[in-house]
């Protein structure tokens, strides 16, 4: 009679019980997500790829089990290798099945082999993240996905900015009627294939979405819900995607800080993949005190890929050219500023938990604004130049008394706001009126610009008057004019200072892009990572040591 190490049985999901134990401790070496000191049952979800996994380990420690239980894991675990096998077919270059994806969209429509595989792929799992860069044409890809497992009524989820946007390209790419969620309070809804959605307009609509669920669902700058449950949009994609047979997040920047912010991204496309946060926590990171930062990012960006949870596909051309500008500092605005920075240090430094915490955050938002004030003239001094040359631009900041020195300084250049706090209907006049040439000077807060398309036809210099904290802002923001329609090199300026807080910026952004970047392109090497015990504690201790000199 054939050695067992343990019972294997089907109840609602798997569970392993009477393990011998060493047959137990090579299944938490083999399992990461099971916890080290956990105890029997050791459960584990019903799914095609979770049989395989159990299979495999099996083949190794065969367990006692119930003949109907033995068929339903043979039979899943075979469908998820026909699966696997049929996507690694889909991933070759000489793929023979491209000439049947891209029904269903206008006859002018040509689509690019990485949207082909995207869609493919997306359709026969029921769920990806579509990391591709900015510019490959994500958009065409949502919709592909949708029309190639005709997943409708379907719910498009996206930046407030973006949902005329996204109307505008189901006219011309589709024949799929569109209906724009216009509050956040529920009202009978209109007959349509898709329903568009802002993040911020998530919540209202929960007890609808429960009761009549979408059978698709696509979240377009999958980052805008990383912070997960904590958010109030977090718990209503839950709610969204609880009962969609197809679910796919578009973004070449889903991780905008640290690695840990992933687990959330892909446990709701794919719930259970990494685990539950304690689990994920416990195998990929370290805590630095106040964040998760993932141990080995190229490890879980080559584990997500070989699972075929993500696609990435890169841009080709010539790369963008990233320059680096000292530009002056007045020294004068800064001293004003000093006799508070200085008392908020303090506290960062030796006050309570409660006092440190919010003079952090203080701080934080003090010395970004002087630095920007106190820099903002000679910004825009050399904005001016590149203007005077005959080259449009794109101004990016984040404070609105930097964005008003700007205004007064470049007054004659007509500047136009594209911000946080202009109406749709002024962004989009905005936007027009830089892509038509009525001005030459856009001026966009940093974290306005995602999913932005046309500018690319007018300008090629973005300069950043300011700097945010994570290099994939940076990054969104460059792919508004980097991307198809292009016909000249990107140039991105950053304007920095040497004093206040942009020395301390750029040290940072060297741990969050490794975080990134690592997760993202596994094969492409990680920068050197700065270390980022505390970003707020080293900023305090900076102007105390201004200071004391």
């Amino acid at each position: 009679m054939k050695r067992t190490y343990g019972r294997l049985a089907l109840e609602g999901q798997w569970s392993m019980t009477g393990m011998a134990p060493h047959a137990a401790i090579a299944l938490k070496r083999m399992f990461p997500k099971i916890p080290k000191g956990s105890k029997e049952p050791f459960t584990f979800a019903d799914r095609t790829d979770v049989a395989e996994e159990l299979r495999w380990f099996m083949a190794r420690y065969p367990m006692m089990m119930r003949r109907r239980d033995v068929d339903h894991l043979l039979a899943a675990s075979n469908a998820h290798r026909r699966i696997v096998e049929e996507v690694e077919d889909i991933m070759r270059p000489d793929w023979g099945g491209a000439q049947d994806i891209g029904l269903g969209f206008r006859s002018h429509v040509k689509l690019h082999p990485n949207q082909v595989r995207n869609i493919a792929v997306a359709t026969k799992f029921g769920r990806l993240l579509v990391m591709d860069d900015l510019g490959l044409g994500k958009t065409i890809t949502g919709f592909g996905c949708l029309l190639e497992a005709k997943a409708f009524p379907a719910a498009i989820v996206v930046q407030p900015h973006l949902t005329s946007q996204w109307a505008e390209r189901a006219a011309e790419f589709t024949g799929l009627k569109v209906h724009i969620i216009r509050g956040t309070q529920p009202y009978p809804l209109p007959k349509a294939d898709v329903y568009i959605f802002a993040y911020t307009r998530l919540a209202g609509w929960v007890d609808v979405v429960t009761k009549h669920p979408f059978a698709g669902v696509i979240f377009d700058e999958i980052q805008d819900i990383r912070a997960g449950a904590t958010t109030a949009k977090g718990r209503a994609a839950q709610a969204f995607t609880a009962n969609a047979r197809l679910r796919v997040g578009l973004s070449a920047t889903p991780i905008y800080n640290y690695g840990g912010e992933i687990h959330f991204v892909m446990d709701l496309l794919e719930p259970g993949c990494l685990g539950t946060w304690a689990e994920f926590t416990e195998e990929w990171c370290r805590f630095n005190g106040k964040k998760y930062i993932v141990v080995d990012p190229p490890a879980l960006g080559s584990y997500l890929s070989d699972r075929h949870l993500v696609t990435r596909h890169r841009k080709t051309g010539s790369p963008v050219n990233q320059i680096i500008v000292t530009v002056d500092h007045d020294d004068a605005i800064e001293a004003r500023e000093m006799a508070f920075a200085k008392v908020l240090a303090q506290r960062v430094v030796s006050g309570t938990f409660t006092e440190r915490g919010q003079a952090a955050r203080e701080l934080d938002m003090l010395a970004r604004r002087v630095t920007g004030l106190a820099k903002a003239k000679s910004v825009a001094a050399y904005v001016r130049i590149l203007i005077d040359a005959g080259e449009p631009v794109i101004l990016a900041g984040w404070h609105r008394d930097v964005y008003d020195v700007w205004l007064k300084e470049l007054k004659d250049k007509k500047p136009l706001l594209y911000t946080g706090t202009e109406t749709q209907k002024q962004k989009d006049a905005t936007k027009w009126a830089f892509i038509s040439g009525d001005t030459d000077l856009m001026i966009l807060s940093l974290r306005s610009g995602a999913g932005l398309d046309g500018l690319q036809k007018r300008c090629a210099f973005v300069v950043f008057g300011e700097l945010d904290w994570s290099p994939k802002v940076h990054e969104q923001l460059i792919g508004r004019v980097d991307r198809p329609g292009q016909t000249r090199d990107v140039t991105a300026i950053f304007c920095v200072s040497d004093s206040g807080s942009d020395p301390l910026i750029q040290g940072v952004l060297g741990l969050k892009d490794s975080q990134s970047r690592g997760i993202v392109d596994p094969l492409q090497g990680t920068v050197t990572i700065y270390s980022d015990e505390s970003r707020l504690r080293l900023l305090a201790q900076a102007y105390l040591e201004k200071e004391a000199a």
